[in-house]
């Protein structure tokens, strides 16, 4: 049967942005066979039920984590950006399986300023603690400053947020509590606003962590270090930010990712006292691997045990393109020398390279675990669902049980400025995600669908005509540029709800050289997914529709997946009293 398709195109917005000393302990020798290739379908499980687990730990895109050790229970947070709720909190037992408990932040602030999503914004790299009997996040968003929220269970509540430090542009702080009781606060620099950047700055704190007391000293100043030795030779540091502060046998141990995003490595700095001199290095690179950029994370340990010390682990993300930054977990051990080697030794040298896979951490047994992805929306909808901005209470009725009805919020046609989407991280490589819906509009205009959302996005629901409501299949590629949105129709007529589906399976696209003097080979291809949707009307027989497009990632985030109502902006949404809603009957993912 035929299918129509129409062509809308819109105004230009902003442009898309593409993205030695003695030698350490040895590591345990692992199969380096990177598991892409073959990861099953569905739900990404990390814990594969013999003892050992495989990389990533956290399939979901969990930018930036920080994590700590509360007696036997671990808690991971992350950059949010401009999804709400912000600040996710995560609990495990073992470093492997994970579960999301709750969020640390109810709305980004400014209120005012993100009840659009300021794609980009919002809440970059945080650090957790626990300090004096409470939990403590402190998180920038960098056209603000750096805010700290505290609870005294990490389910909440959470205060809402303090500013501790109004430098522009300051990034990536971490909080810490030497001896003597002073505190100190380390942060990185984004160039974007503060026209410096790899520089790491050290400021005192007041005792309560709530505010920082001077402007501080450049303790680790990128461009005046000497070259650092990775497995790709001897390179200058770069991009040196994600700074985080510890403190182990009489050394202060700054570890800080550097030399990009996609293609750095992790660099850790020590020094007799706290404001330095320091000297570095890299402790861990991608190597002879497939996992590129082992970048910005967190040093945990094991309880100990019958006067034993526990182990030592790092916690850090790899950059996967549209599937976001995934969170990998590898051993770490301490050499003689006082430095520490993640992952697996590189033969000969001083620094490691990411391991697949693993022995799990020698800790209790504990039952699989990962974040909740499918919801049949019994009890509202449940903690995986995030706001792609600060959301007004109406956007979702939730006295509505079983259901998920959202309101057709007036919001631009071109999804990447709306605000009013409900997403999720990708939980898997390959995967399907079906949902079933029904529109009840009042206005000609109003949509309402199953969305995959990046620079490039495509959806398909439901639209309301002067003719009727009709299933359509939208795709529209370069969204952050405004570029053209592609509308095909399906020639059923539409009298009740429909079953609507999204499938994604990855692709390696190949990439031009970055704009830099020096990368690593993996930073020359990048990890996306072919997206293509299918509709039902008796929820057995699936019917293509739409050509498909190739995923991209989001500012700074992976591609998302999730669901929507709008009435586009210029429609009579504007002037009317009343619009419609849509009802979602339950969200499912299969391989």
């Amino acid at each position: 049967m035929p299918i129509m398709m129409t062509m809308r195109s819109f105004a230009l917005a902003a442009s898309v942005v593409l993205p030695v000393a003695a030698f350490a302990a040895e590591a345990p020798k692992v199969s380096q066979k990177s598991p892409e290739s073959s990861m099953p379908a569905g739900i990404w499980v990390p814990d594969q039920g013999d003892g050992t687990y495989i990389n990533p730990v956290l399939q979901g895109d969990y930018s930036d984590p920080d994590a700590i050790r509360v007696g036997d229970d671990y808690y991971l947070t992350a950059s949010s950006f401009t999804n709400i709720p912000g600040l996710p909190i995560l609990h495990s037992k073992d470093l492997v399986n994970w579960t999301l408990i709750g969020y640390a932040l109810e709305r980004n602030v400014p209120d005012g300023h993100h009840t659009t999503p300021r794609r980009g914004g919002g809440v970059w790299a945080p650090a957790i603690r626990h300090h004096d009997g409470k939990f403590m996040i402190y998180y920038p968003d960098p056209d603000f400053g750096i805010f700290l929220v505290t609870a005294t269970d990490p389910k909440g509540p959470w205060t809402k947020p303090v500013l501790v430090d109004n430098t522009k542009g300051a990034i990536d702080p971490a909080p810490f509590w030497d001896e003597d009781g002073q505190a100190y606060l380390v942060h990185g620099f984004a160039g974007s606003r503060a026209g410096i950047k790899n520089i790491i700055t050290l400021k005192k704190m007041s005792p309560d962590g709530t505010k920082t007391l001077d402007s501080g000293k450049y303790i680790i100043e990128g461009d005046k270090l000497p070259k650092v030795q990775t497995s790709q030779g001897l390179v200058s540091w770069f991009t040196t930010e994600g700074p985080k502060l510890y403190k182990r046998a009489g050394y202060y141990y700054v570890f800080v990712p550097s030399g990009s995003v996609k293609g750095g490595w992790q660099g850790v700095f020590r020094a007799k006292t706290i404001d330095g001199p320091y000297e570095g290095r890299s402790v861990i690179d991608q190597g002879t691997t497939e996992m590129n950029g082992p970048h910005q994370g967190a040093w945990v340990d094991t309880a100990p045990k019958n006067g034993k010390p526990g182990e030592d682990w790092f916690l850090h993300f790899q950059d996967a393109d549209s599937y976001g930054r995934r969170v990998m977990l590898q051993p770490m051990t301490w050499g003689k020398d006082g430095w520490p080697i993640i992952g697996e030794r590189q033969k000969g040298q001083v620094y490691g390279q990411p391991v697949w896979r693993h022995k799990k951490p020698n800790v209790p047994a504990q039952p699989v675990a990962v974040p909740v992805v499918d919801d049949d929306f019994r009890n509202g909808y449940h903690l995986g669902w995030q706001w792609n901005a600060n959301p007004n209470e109406d956007w979702a009725d939730a006295s509505i049980k079983g259901k998920l009805r959202l309101k057709s919020i007036s919001s631009s046609v071109n999804l990447w400025e709306a605000g009013n989407l409900l997403t999720q991280k990708l939980p898997g490589m390959t995967f399907s995600a079906t949902t079933k819906l029904s529109l009840m509009p009042n206005l000609a205009g109003e949509r309402a669908g199953l969305v995959v959302l990046g620079y490039n996005y495509g959806w398909v629901g439901l639209e309301n005509t002067a003719e009727g409501v009709r299933l359509v299949q939208v795709t529209r590629l370069k969204a952050s540029a405004g570029g053209a949105e592609t509308v095909m129709a399906a020639p059923e007529k539409i009298t009740g709800p429909v079953w609507v589906r999204a499938h994604l399976e990855p692709v390696t696209v190949v990439d031009s050289p970055p704009n830099q003097p020096f990368y690593w080979p993996s930073m020359l291809r990048s990890t996306h997914a072919t997206v293509t949707f299918s509709y039902s009307l008796d929820g057995v027989t699936f019917t293509p529709i739409g050509a498909g497009f190739t995923s991209q990632p989001g500012r700074w985030v992976g591609a998302q997946i999730g669901v929507f109502a709008q009435s586009p902006t210029g429609t009579p949404s504007n002037t009317a009293t009343r619009v419609g809603f849509v009802e979602f009957e339950y969200f499912k993912v299969t391989p």
